[in-house]
């Protein structure tokens, strides 16, 4: 994992209740992207792309905890752009998720929660503010999050539905 801004001086040095939010997020970063050894070598992956392989079902919920992170870094005071990127990442990560298989593999390597924790953690150190996102913002933001993760679900559980068929004769 990254350095603790804890530690910084910065303006944005998060106080008693940021900490504990932060160590959370960390912990379900740490829980999706990295939780598991890969024996015999310095490599971890998570339930992310474990949970990937159920088709429909396990995107969404990396998703919902992917969205969680999105959202306490909202309530943390993290910018717009921030908050784009980490939406970003989510989504990107979920559009790869989706191709069965190659999709769960790159998602070892994408890890977008990793990534989102590094965005925060940023914020977090930096002695400038930035433009904190107003929540109607946020509501917006997340709203398309979903609206794009569950289309995304849907489309793949279509495709999976139609192949079945398609391989299947029914």
């Amino acid at each position: 994992m990254s350095h603790s801004p804890l530690q910084n001086s910065g303006a944005n040095t998060p106080n008693k209740s940021h900490a504990a939010s932060l160590r959370r997020l960390r912990r379900i970063s740490h829980l999706l992207d990295n939780a598991i050894p890969i024996p015999g070598t310095k490599h971890r992956i998570g339930l992310d792309p474990i949970l990937g392989l159920l088709p429909g079902g396990g995107d969404l919920i990396g998703s919902i905890f992917a969205g969680y992170v999105v959202f306490k870094s909202a309530q943390m005071g993290v910018p717009r752009e921030t908050l784009v990127q980490m939406a970003a990442n989510i989504v990107l990560d979920t559009v790869v998720g989706t191709v069965p298989v190659a999709g769960d593999l790159i998602d070892v390597a994408w890890k977008a929660n990793v990534k989102n924790i590094e965005l925060l953690d940023a914020h977090l150190g930096s002695p400038e503010a930035g433009n904190k996102a107003d929540w109607l913002f946020v509501a917006a933001l997340l709203l398309g999050l979903t609206l794009i993760v569950g289309g995304l679900i849907f489309l793949s559980v279509m495709i999976f539905g139609w192949l079945f068929g398609v391989f299947t004769g029914r």
